[in-house]
């Protein structure tokens, strides 16, 4: 059966998901771009992923839009004008989101609600009514678990009926993380949010403070949790699976010397000559709305280095073949660990980025959260392994080592519970002291919540159940959790419960 037939055929795709797939198919099919053939050998291998891209790359990957502006001015190609009260806030926004293109074909990024909403909260019950209607109008047709937003890192009265609605509706779209900063965020704010987290599975948490000391300026958290320019955004993600490097090479000293160098470097070729199409051939920077307007500037947009598979990669050059004595449980692994990502930082801040200028001309490091097709190989980026997770406060040292070389996201996630449920502030001061410590970015979920975080984007375990009987799933990366919790154990992470607050 060709590949369109099995598309038009499948009963678990809605009609937009066919039309996605099968647009999908066209772009993966043409030779647009040119690639090295040594790059394609390594796409074959394993060992580089380039997570769909495709050889006709039209659009950046994830594009941040400064809606600040549309507040402002409104949109002159859409006919906007600024926003006078919060229902034209809300109707303003949504027409915006249709138009704001990415990877998965809808806006990754909505802006920070807390400050686009605050200016037209006049009354409570018509600012609730408002956005009950604008969440659910996101979540039935900005259909992608990676459609994200913001809050923070001031509370205001918008943040608390945001907070109330996520818990009453429990949506999974979309994504949400609280941009905290300890001098800003007050405790009771931040509890709220940790509540809203316990049932709902977001807000996550972002260590604003670190993230401002990084230099990134203004930015968002965008898709799972990818740090970037608010007004600008990533051209492109590939990924170095490191695992399956390490296999390539013949010792711990030939793959920091030979090995790991080489496919960095074939990476960030691919990665130059990806970038060079997407701004000098295709029209997105000549003519798109989004630059012409000043929504996206292209100085602010950056390459993303993305990793998976640093437990696994330790553990093979060790020979340790056990991974309870391994990564996130052995010093020694921990500190090849810091070894290797020591290496490829410098490998990727010593080459010259192509069209980065507002990003100091150069890529970042991303730790990449992971595909189904990696199984239990290749870890989401530096995390430890599903299934040997070490004490909730071990587990959060080791998770400390490694989130300095990520500037454009890391992250982890912790199941809980319900006695977690009662102490708020006990999770509180975890999540200080994580951020204390040097993590950029904490998220975590109750283990009997229906939403549920897979890698980093959330959907429902009823969904999942629905494809499981040859049913369609609104959620477009419904899929993707089902995928993970077959062949990488996602759903099936540590519980922690009252003793790990010891």
């Amino acid at each position: 059966m060709s590949r369109v037939k099995n598309i038009i055929s499948d009963s678990t795709l809605t009609y937009h998901q066919q039309v996605l797939a099968l647009a999908r198919l066209a772009e993966n099919d043409d030779d647009s771009l040119p690639l090295e053939p040594e790059f394609e050998q390594a796409l074959k291998d394993q060992t580089l992923c380039d997570l769909g891209e495709g050889r006709a790359p039209y659009r950046p990957r994830y594009i941040l839009p400064d809606y600040r502006i549309l507040m402002e001015k409104g949109c002159s190609f859409l006919g906007l004008s600024p926003a006078a009260d919060i229902w034209e806030a809300c109707n303003n926004l949504l027409i915006m989101y249709k138009h704001v293109p990415s990877i998965t074909s809808f806006p990754v990024y909505l802006g920070n609600f807390t400050d686009l909403f605050a200016p037209f909260d006049k009354d409570e019950q018509e600012t609730r009514k408002a956005l009950k209607m604008f969440l659910l109008h996101i979540d039935k047709t900005l259909t992608d678990s990676f459609v994200h937003a913001n809050i923070g890192p001031k509370d205001s009265r918008v943040n608390r009926i945001l907070l109330d609605l996520t818990k009453e509706m429990q949506l999974a779209i979309p994504n949400l993380t609280l941009l905290y900063d300890p001098k800003q965020t007050s405790d009771d704010f931040a509890k709220a949010c940790i509540d809203c987290m316990l049932a709902t599975s977001k807000p996550s948490f972002a260590n604003d403070v670190m993230y401002r000391g990084d230099g990134i300026g203004e930015y968002g958290i965008a898709s799972c949790y990818n740090a970037l320019k608010i007004g600008g955004g990533g051209y492109t993600l590939p990924r170095i699976r490191l695992y399956n490097v390490a296999t390539k090479a013949k010792d711990k000293d030939d793959f920091l010397q030979n090995v790991l160098p080489h496919y960095a470097q074939l990476m960030l070729r691919n990665m130059d000559a990806r970038i060079r199409y997407i701004v000098e051939e295709s029209n997105f920077f000549k003519c798109n709305f989004l630059v012409k307007e000043g929504f996206v500037k292209r100085e602010n947009f950056t390459g993303m280095f993305g990793v998976v598979g640093l437990a696994e990669c330790c553990n093979y050059l060790l020979g340790i073949d056990d991974p309870a004595k391994g990564y996130g449980h052995n010093e020694e692994a921990e500190e090849l660990g810091n070894v290797i990502m020591d290496k490829l930082e410098s490998i990727v801040k010593a080459h010259h980025g192509l069209y980065c200028e507002g990003c100091n001309n150069q890529y970042v490091l991303h730790a990449q959260v992971g595909i189904d097709s990696d199984g239990r190989e290749n870890s989401p980026g530096a995390r430890i392994p599903i299934g040997v997770e070490p004490e909730l406060c071990d587990h959060i040292q080791v998770e400390c080592k490694f989130h300095k070389y990520f500037v454009s996201g890391i992250g982890d996630i912790f199941r809980f519970d319900d006695t977690w449920n009662n102490t708020p502030e006990a999770l509180l001061d975890i999540i200080k002291g994580a951020f204390a410590q040097g993590m950029r970015y904490f998220t975590g979920y109750n283990a009997d919540n229906d939403v549920v975080r897979v890698t980093g984007y959330l959907v429902k375990k009823s969904e999942i159940e629905k494809l499981d009987h040859h049913e369609a799933s609104l959620n477009n990366v419904t899929v993707f959790g089902q995928g993970a919790r077959n062949t990488a154990k996602a759903l099936d992470r540590r519980i922690y419960d009252e003793s790990s607050r010891k």
